[in-house]
Formats: C-alpha cells, sequence, structure tokens
C-alpha cells in the first residue's frame, strides 16, 4: 500500500487548493472515513468530511457537483452494491470521484479517472489497508499548502486530565 505514495502525491497536487474534501464509505469503512476526515482537518486545515454513503440522499448529496472532491471506498464486500449505487448517484452529478478499491478491479476503476488500489484482505481488515492511502493524502495535502505537519496547530501532543 505505501507504495501508492507517488500515485497519491499526484492526486494532491489536484486538490490541495480545494477548499473541502468529502470522503465516503460503508460498513467497516465508514469509521476509516472519519479517521481521513480527521487526518485531513489536523493536518492541512481544510474542511473535510466523513460521510456514511448510504445516507447520501440525506443532505451530502447536494453538496457533489464537478467542483467538490469526492473520494469513495469500494471494498468487495457486503456493502458493495450499496456503496456502488452512492458512486452511481455521484457521477450523476457530475462528480468526480477518487476510489480506493481493491487490487484488480478494473469494472469499479471504469467510473474514476484516479483509482488507488490496495490488496484485498477480511472485511475486518479493510481499514487497517484503506487508511494509509488517506494518511499519505492527508500529509501531501499538508505539504502541499504549506503547513507544519511536524506540529499542527491547535493539537495537543497530550491530554491533561483534572
Amino acid at each position: 500500500v505505501l507504495e501508492l505514495d507517488e500515485k497519491v502525491h499526484e492526486i494532491a497536487k489536484e486538490l490541495y487548493e480545494k477548499r473541502s474534501l468529502l470522503i465516503m464509505g460503508r460498513g467497516y469503512n465508514f469509521a476509516t472515513c472519519l479517521e481521513g476526515a480527521l487526518k485531513v482537518k489536523e493536518l492541512t486545515y481544510m474542511h473535510s468530511e466523513g460521510i456514511q454513503a448510504g445516507e447520501l440522499k440525506h443532505g451530502p448529496l447536494a453538496l457533489v457537483d464537478s467542483t467538490v472532491p469526492i473520494l469513495m471506498i469500494l471494498m468487495r464486500d457486503n456493502v458493495f452494491t450499496k456503496c456502488m449505487n452512492a458512486l452511481q448517484q455521484v457521477t450523476a452529478r457530475d462528480g468526480k470521484p477518487i476510489l480506493i478499491i481493491e487490487e484488480g478491479d478494473e469494472e469499479t476503476a471504469k467510473w474514476s479517472e484516479h483509482t488507488l488500489e490496495v490488496p484485498r484482505i477480511v472485511d475486518a481488515l479493510q481499514g487497517v489497508l484503506t487508511v494509509i492511502p488517506l494518511q499519505l493524502l492527508s500529509y501531501h495535502l499538508a505539504v502541499l499548502r504549506g503547513c507544519n505537519v511536524d506540529c499542527p496547530r491547535n493539537l495537543a501532543k497530550s491530554v491533561t486530565v483534572e
């Protein structure tokens, strides 16, 4: 997965001047979307949201157009069909999603000009692999935006409880 670094860097070059990034997934990967959005916010100070792909029609769909960057995680798991429905909704509104997919999934790759392929793994461990491209993207976006990745502002390194 770390071999995707250069490809992620190229994607970051296209996104770093954007104001927002939506990250969508479902099932096990919804938590990964939330984590990815948090990393983007913490390092780049860019608006980012992790969105449950199944709840796209309850508000987030209004944000989708050709100018809003969208990253979607679509693994061949038990929620794949529902995630494909969300992908179709995004592309029908001129969205240009970046997809994190399983290696060799050529059918899904046709839906996007940018894909990041990760090895197939058991459903419960997908987040271990799919979070890495999101962390790399956060890093590259931050560097391109001139942010200090070693010392993000307003981010405590330790928490003190009274």
